[in-house]
């Protein structure tokens, strides 16, 4: 029996191991495999049908909003790292500067007499000066612990950043798939429906063959056009429906499609590998992304409080200054200059610095509580994400087995209504079945087509849940689903109301 693709995850004996490093570990792993991604969706532009699901796939890749806003927001977040670093590095600025100063006026003075009688006088004077000056200063910091946490905390960040962008490129191909599934389900109940319609018309129109030659009664044509009618409703209903699908696909893809692949007759009915739920919750708790990037966000926070903490504590830099500055004065004083009053300095300074907060209002402790509340709030979002991973992955894997044998069961069941339609279609032209026997045998008919069409696209659906609750959801994937869809179909709704669905006049009774 054919079994999808496992990848075995590695088997961690220690959490704080694996949240660092194999967590790391996955996420290279798996941005090579996104990188993988995007040139195998773009190698294939030469030769891919857009009217396929990697063609589909390769649209959205390049049009979706969503995820090339995830990707400027990894872009931006990568930026973390070398920006708490810098804290750690040297720190080097400069000044200069050139200065212009005029001043004049005079000032009181006392003096005294040769009698000795004092005596107040003023002296004029003005001053000219002109200075240049320019400062190098240097600090290197020895230690700081609140800048060593900020950088591991960077490193979380970044590296959580990386796990919600490669999140966002499997749920991609999660919301592609579904949107091109869902059109095709929409087709599927659109051709059911005008293929009921078309029964309907046609019944209709026996029936009022034979009431004219009195074979049947006139409710028994009222039934039919009833019938007929609910059938236009549906196919108008089915034909709104399919536009909105397209409507939906575009969305992601920026792009309608005339024709797209449907599963063929022969589409593989593929058992899950391993055949185990618990194998594949393990494997989901290791490589879930929404997972890992939850874990990494928690250990953000909780390097976060420690660098709060650390705020408190002692910092040591090594300072340098090396600084020159000139002034050239000129002084006038009751007409006599006097020149060369200015000064030419240089002066060089270096000096360890310690710096310790003693009193900040108490603010220092409102952040630490801050930070300690929101490294809980990360670990309960830890848990609540390991929680809805294991739920996932268990549904997603009773979605894979029981689609199996709902194919299966639906699929006989379209036999058995094609069959009863048949017969009951055959005793009612001899008599021995009534209108209404023919009516709901097609009533039945159309609904076993439609549910045996959508317990395929549900299939499908549960494998690509599943793969993607697992971490493993990537373009290889794609591509396997793809070779299932070997049957071109159109999907274009068409004209909603058509005049042709008019039904013809009713007749009289006699």
């Amino acid at each position: 029996m054919t079994r999808t693709h496992y990848r075995p995850a590695r088997n961690f004996s220690r959490p704080h191991v694996f949240s660092r490093t194999a967590m790391r570990s996955i996420l290279r792993r798996s941005f090579v495999r996104t990188l993988l991604c995007g040139g195998f969706a773009f190698g294939l532009a030469a030769t891919a049908s857009a009217t396929n699901l990697v063609g589909v796939y390769r649209d959205a890749l390049a049009h979706d909003p969503i995820f090339r806003q995830a990707h400027a927001l990894y872009m931006a977040a990568r930026e973390a790292r070398p920006e708490a670093f810098a804290a750690l590095l040297p720190q080097l600025t400069g000044t200069a500067g050139r200065t212009w100063d005029h001043s004049a006026g005079s000032q009181g003075s006392t003096s005294s007499t040769s009698t000795g009688s004092p005596y107040v006088f003023h002296l004029p004077y003005s001053e000219n000066s002109n200075g240049k000056q320019w400062s190098l200063n240097l600090s290197a910091p020895l230690f700081s612990w609140a800048d060593w946490m900020n950088l591991k905390a960077a490193d979380s960040q970044v590296a959580q950043a990386q796990a919600s962008y490669q999140q966002a490129a499997q749920n991609l191909i999660l919301r592609t798939a579904t949107a091109y599934f869902n059109v095709l389900a929409a087709v599927d109940t659109l051709q059911a429906q005008e293929s009921s319609l078309k029964a309907y018309t046609l019944q209709l129109q026996q029936a009022l063959e034979r009431f004219k030659v009195g074979l049947i009664a006139i409710t028994d044509v009222e039934q039919a056009r009833a019938a007929r009618d609910t059938a236009v409703a549906n196919v108008i209903i089915a034909k709104q429906a399919l536009a909105n699908a397209q409507d939906q696909l575009e969305v992601i893809t920026g792009r309608q499609y005339s024709t797209l692949a449907e599963p063929g007759s022969d589409m593989p009915l593929v058992m899950p590998n391993p055949a185990s739920q618990s194998r594949w919750v393990g494997t989901a708790l290791k490589q879930n992304l929404t997972l890992i990037a939850s874990r990494l966000g928690a250990s953000a926070a909780e390097y976060n409080v420690r660098a709060v903490f650390g705020a408190d504590l002692p910092t040591i830099s090594l300072v340098a200054s090396r600084s020159y500055s000139n002034d050239n004065n000129n002084e006038t004083v009751f007409g006599q200059v006097f020149h060369g009053l200015g000064s030419d300095i240089n002066d060089r300074q270096v000096g360890i610095e310690l710096s310790m907060p003693i009193f900040s209002g108490g603010g220092d402790l409102a952040r630490i509580h801050q930070a300690q509340y929101q490294s809980i709030a990360a670990n309960d979002a830890v848990d609540e994400a390991s929680r809805t991973t294991v739920q996932q992955t268990r549904d997603a894997y009773l979605g894979v087995i029981t689609g199996i044998a709902n194919v299966r069961a639906l699929r006989q069941a379209l036999k058995s209504s094609e069959t009863a339609y048949a017969a009951t279609s055959a005793g009612y032209k001899v008599g021995t079945q009534t209108e209404v026997d023919v009516l709901n045998a097609l009533s039945v008919l159309v609904q076993a087509r439609t549910n045996y069409a959508t317990s395929r696209y549900s299939y499908i659906n549960s494998v690509i849940q599943l793969q993607y609750a697992a971490g493993i959801l990537g373009p290889d994937e794609v591509q396997v689903i793809d070779r299932w869809l070997t049957k071109r179909v159109p999907v274009s709704p068409g004209e909603i109301t058509p005049s042709a669905m008019t039904p013809p006049p009713a007749p009289q009774s006699h």
